[in-house]
């Protein structure tokens, strides 16, 4: 099996609000295998679709369990609040502490269709929370105050200037060499 690439900040299917899905077939089943796989390679606790390309409303996560995947995905309850140090995928190697409500419910389906309802907090219940971000077409990014938002895209416009500059033609990070 092979992995997925995973779209970037600066991508603008990161910014739309993904669709759900009404049949949780062969392909959606998958997917998610390959996200999985994309998540550990990365590596990651959660991925999102849109993460990958795919404009609809799924995540898999690992809270060091074994890997879940959630569809059409729902938080109906939020409550408290905690801060934590949190990076994204679509953001690598930048993290910033972000305050997020403690504890969640969280609904949506497994891949059986069977309706999943869990209860969640600090670590497991932010990475539902940082994933249905994803979903809404929400990155880590826009959570930040205005100072930080302005030193973090400043840094990833850098960033990206830098690469365009070393791979002009994009040829070499897809092949190599």
């Amino acid at each position: 099996m092979s992995t997925l690439p995973i779209r970037l900040f600066g991508d603008p299917i990161l910014n739309e609000v993904t669709k759900e899905i009404t049949d949780i077939d062969h392909r959606v089943a998958a997917l998610a295998d390959l996200m999985i796989e994309t998540m550990y390679e990365a590596p990651g606790a959660g991925l999102a679709a849109n993460q990958v390309g795919v404009q609809r409303r799924m995540f898999v996560y690992d809270k060091g369990d074994g890997p879940v995947v959630v569809v059409n995905p729902e938080i109906k309850e939020s409550d408290g609040e905690w801060a934590f140090e949190e990076g994204c995928l679509s953001v690598p190697g930048l993290s910033w502490e972000i305050v997020r409500p403690n504890r969640i419910h969280l609904v949506g389906f497994d891949l059986d269709g069977n309706e999943i309802s869990i209860e969640a907090d600090e670590y497991e219940g932010r990475i539902f929370q940082h994933e249905m971000d994803h979903l809404n077409g929400i990155l880590l990014v826009e959570r930040l105050d205005e100072d930080q938002k302005k030193a973090a895209k400043k840094t990833l416009r850098k960033r990206a200037v830098s690469l365009s500059a070393n791979d002009p033609d994009g040829l070499h990070s897809l092949f190599g060499g």
